[in-house]
């Protein structure tokens, strides 16, 4: 996509990420039998509960079982069905990488893993049911594609190409309401990173519920101090979007990568070492939750505790940039 082509518009308030999976699950159940959800006890959690009621003989409910319900659904993969295997994020890959890496990527099983209540989405439950490690744990899982939709629009054509996609996939989200971060861009692909807002100072990339304060700081950065940010929402991890970084990276201009993800093994990780292989030496800086104990708070509060904010990400952006902070 060419970065001079996006207009700035006002952003509009979407749903939560986890309504518009459970709309776009029951569309695409009323006209394909295939479609099956598989959850642990979290119908309610996921959001799958008019799911349930009007596609009785679509969903499997397993209890608290994370491994079984991977199991289950490569059973149900393997015999032509569209599985989607839904469980809090923290739980889905931890307790069951065993059975994802194999039953699941090295059996090659078409199982669409939705992680759910992802990163720090959880809050106050703390470190037991914060996801701050599957980008690192499945990224290191060959044949894994791995998902975090930005906003509504994001969140549907991800579910749908992985209804219809013949390979492994994990697709996180959280609970906040998102908005639409560009309505006029209506293309989507695994793999490839969506331009949300242009500029040519400075370039930020983002996923999941993190690419909106990302935007906010390019905007608080151009209305205060001039500078003009390209920002990205890659929604996809893994594969990730090489072509788009070369061209983020050719002017020479900063990098700055921000996640709701430990900072070892996610997302800034994952481009540094792209550039830094490739001869790129732009100035980098990852935004992330650091190797530590979260502190306790909601996930606004831990967001702003880390700098994962409008206000947090631009300071960042500043010290990078040597302006005066």
């Amino acid at each position: 996509m060419e970065l001079d082509k996006i207009e700035e518009k006002e952003l509009i308030m979407g749903k939560a990420n986890l309504e518009v999976f459970s709309e776009t699950m029951q569309d695409m159940a009323a006209h394909d039998r295939d479609i099956i959800a598989v959850t642990s006890d979290s119908r309610g959690s996921g959001k799958l509960v008019p799911f349930g009621q009007k596609y009785p003989e679509q969903i499997v409910e397993i209890g608290i079982a994370e491994q079984n319900l991977v199991g289950v659904a490569a059973g149900l993969a393997s015999a032509g069905k569209k599985a989607f295997a839904v469980s809090p994020a923290c739980f889905l890959s931890a307790r069951a990488l065993e059975q994802i890496k194999n039953d699941v990527a090295y059996s090659d099983n078409p199982v669409k893993l939705i992680g759910i209540s992802a990163g720090v989405s959880y809050g106050a439950l703390g470190t037991t049911h914060h996801s701050l490690h599957d980008y690192a744990v499945l990224r290191a899982i060959n044949n894994m594609t791995i998902v975090a939709p930005a906003d509504n629009f994001e969140t549907e054509m991800a579910i749908r190409k992985a209804a219809e996609l013949d390979k492994p996939v994990y697709i996180r989200f959280g609970k906040k309401a998102m908005p639409f971060l560009n309505p006029e861009d209506q293309s989507f692909e695994f793999g490839k990173g969506r331009v949300v807002r242009r500029g040519d100072d400075l370039a930020i990339i983002a996923t999941g519920e993190t690419v909106y304060p990302s935007w906010q700081a390019a905007k608080l950065l151009e209305d205060e101090y001039g500078i003009k940010t390209t920002v990205v929402s890659m929604h996809t991890i893994k594969p990730l979007d090489t072509d788009l970084l070369e061209e983020l990276s050719a002017n020479g201009r900063p990098i700055i990568t921000v996640e709701e993800h430990m900072v070892n093994g996610g997302l800034g990780e994952a481009c540094a070492s792209y550039l830094l292989q490739n001869g790129k030496t732009n100035p980098f800086r990852i935004i992330a939750i650091p190797d530590e104990y979260t502190v306790t708070g909601s996930q606004v509060e831990i967001f702003n505790h880390y700098g994962i904010s409008g206000q947090g990400i631009m300071k960042n952006a500043k010290e990078l940039l040597k302006l005066e902070v």
